[in-house]
């Protein structure tokens, strides 16, 4: 099992910055991948960003350029730095743990962000 750890939402406005942190613990397989996903209001869950332990990662198209996901293997820490904020980035933040050893998902609590224009 593995439990994840959220932290660094809140409300800022368009063009300010937040950066995330999730914290995973518990049995920590060595093949994983961890990542961001956001859910706003009446709309399905999307990827944001994602990372592998040896670095490569991934960005929805919506926030390359903007966004950066990096991880603390060492730590088990995924963060979402996050630029130019626009108020279409509003939404819950969920960070993902992938186990690609026993191809299981594990889900953080959510963090609300607001971006206000």
């Amino acid at each position: 099992q593995v439990q994840l750890v959220e932290s660094g939402g809140g409300l800022v406005q368009a063009g300010g910055s937040l950066r995330l942190s999730c914290a995973a613990s518990g049995i920590i397989p060595s093949n994983n991948v961890m990542g961001w996903y956001r859910q706003a209001p009446g709309r399905q869950r999307e990827l944001v960003a994602r990372i592998t332990r040896g670095g490569f990662t991934n960005y929805a198209d919506s926030v390359k350029g903007r966004f950066t996901i990096s991880r603390d293997n060492a730590k088990n820490t995924v963060y979402l730095q996050m630029n130019s904020l626009k108020p279409e980035d509003t939404a819950v933040y969920y960070c993902n743990f992938g186990d690609l050893v026993l191809y299981r998902d594990y889900w953080g609590q959510g963090t609300q962000v607001t971006v206000s224009s």
